[in-house]
């Protein structure tokens, strides 16, 4: 089944309902929606693309993000949705491995690419497709980057099986959503604010993209006055913003109904706050890029709940398998180990990935006799719930966004002056984690030379924050860095 058809379904059933805004601002109706995604339909398939193609979109968040996306389902093709953040020679890359067919680009970000020699074009329209490609379940959907520890992105393999039991399980263990709520998109459209587009389009809500194009706290609050029953996806540096602000400005969070929060380390103390400012408005989820927004979820009720004899650790859990996945924890054999015990976190189901994108190695490394090896450890209570105890991979959550050391070191040590670099996350109560950069070098440092050493290649984001000159790099006898042992010197 092609999961665009969502969209011509809730055209049919509403065809005068509000779908799209930007701000304020009425964009399109449903009938509106459809007809425009048909026309960038028609002007892909103008333009050669196929059923099976991959076409890329390298935007910011703006109501042309959508009409990209069911553009390219309508023509039977699959998404390859871009990080918006990311440097133009990152994004090169990651169209290149994709094999992307056609590039779906603002100008901000055609300017990028250009410089990188990649030919991008805006959200163009052509004569309106009759039909909705004909695409199977196990169809390939969206091309999901997500770093890994090679320091080159893997591309997931999302299927459209698996966008349609991410949002199902999202209506059966996450939220409700009715045709008089309205989903804003705060957060990168290409992660997991997009992702619950689908779930709004198929019961006909409204789609709200913030003029500003990102995430700005007094226009939040606005927005939601204005719209009512507003449905947002928020990173836990974004909701620990939104509490500041409404704190300091006597906000009470009118008109928004639920804020699902994932994509980092939620701090105990920071989401007691947030219910204390805006009360029982809050939901957390627990995926990746290999199961989306699909493997556990902490319900409304629990996030808000003080009764129950273990409520704080509740709190701190990321709450029980969603209705479409079975979790289990698990040892180094695969063997399931007891309640409580700590073990790497294993899920399997329909919102499971088939493999990752041309990466055969990868993929039989993290699916395992059916099972998806997250990576993540965790353990299990006697009732299901389930907290993260930590990340065997050292990958680094900033802000929502994820940063792999091993793609920072690699720019790092292409300076002249660094010999030997290690790039760790140090806990900062702001952003979760900022990027640390141990480095040994010849000479002595310079700092903003470094600096904009990365800036000329890799996002901004993720640029070490704070830089330390050392002699020499912990080693073990096999002569792998410990950053165990480096994390523990930010800590003293």
């Amino acid at each position: 089944m092609n999961i665009g058809i969502w969209l011509e379904r809730a055209a049919q059933a509403w065809p005068r309902r509000a779908a799209l805004f930007t701000g304020v601002d009425l964009v399109a109706d449903y009938a509106g929606f459809d007809r425009a995604a048909r026309e960038v339909a028609g002007g892909l398939t103008a333009q050669g693309v196929a059923a099976g193609d991959r076409v890329a979109i390298f935007m910011g968040n703006a109501p042309d993000y959508l009409l990209a996306l069911y553009g390219i389902w309508y023509a039977g093709a699959a998404a390859v949705p871009i990080n918006a953040k990311l440097h133009g020679a990152e994004a090169a890359w990651i169209i290149a491995d994709a094999g992307a067919r056609v590039v779906l680009a603002d100008v901000v970000r055609r300017d990028a690419l250009a410089e990188q020699g990649v030919v991008a074009q805006a959200v163009t329209q052509g004569a309106a497709v009759a039909e909705v490609a004909t695409r199977a379940p196990g169809d390939l959907a969206w091309l999901f980057y997500t770093s890994g520890t090679t320091g080159r992105p893997k591309g997931v393999r999302i299927t459209h099986r698996m966008l349609v039991a991410m949002s199902l399980s999202y209506l059966a263990d996450v939220d409700e959503v009715t045709g008089d709520d309205a989903t804003l998109y705060a957060a990168p459209m290409s992660h997991g604010a997009g992702l619950y587009a689908m779930v709004h389009v198929l019961r006909g809500a409204r789609h709200v993209c913030p003029a500003s194009g990102g995430f700005d706290e007094a226009e939040i609050f606005d927005l939601a006055r204005h719209h009512g029953r507003v449905h947002m996806f928020a990173a836990p540096t974004m909701v620990k913003r939104l509490t500041a602000q409404a704190r300091a400005r006597g906000e009470t969070g009118a008109g928004l109904r639920s804020v699902v929060y994932a994509g980092g380390p939620m701090y105990l103390a920071d989401i007691l706050e947030a219910v204390e400012v805006f009360g029982p408005i809050f939901l957390q989820i627990y995926g990746q890029g290999e199961c989306p927004m699909a493997i556990t979820a902490l319900s409304r009720a629990d996030v808000a709940d003080r009764s129950h004899p273990r409520w704080r650790e509740r709190l701190a859990s990321v709450g029980r398998a969603q209705s479409v996945v079975e979790v289990r924890i698990a040892d180094d054999t695969g063997a399931e180990v007891p309640p409580g015990e700590v073990g790497e976190i294993l899920v399997r189901g329909d919102a499971v990935m088939p493999g990752y994108w041309q990466n055969a190695a990868a993929s039989e490394k993290a699916l395992r006799d059916g099972w998806l090896w997250t990576g993540d450890l965790g353990r299990m209570d006697d009732d299901g719930y389930v907290t993260l105890q930590d990340r065997s991979k050292d990958m680094i959550i900033s802000g929502g966004s994820n940063i792999y050391p091993r793609e920072v070191e690699e720019v790092l040590l292409t300076h002249s002056d660094v010999i030997e670099a290690a790039v760790v996350g140090m806990a900062d109560a702001e952003w979760g984690e900022v990027v640390v950069a141990f480095v040994v070098c010849d000479g002595t440092l310079d700092e903003a030379a470094l600096d904009a050493h990365c800036l000329r290649q890799i996002a901004r984001f993720k640029r070490p924050k704070r830089y330390i000159t050392v002699a020499e790099l912990p080693k073990n006898n096999y002569g792998k860095v410990l950053k165990t042992e480096l994390r523990a010197r930010l800590t003293t």
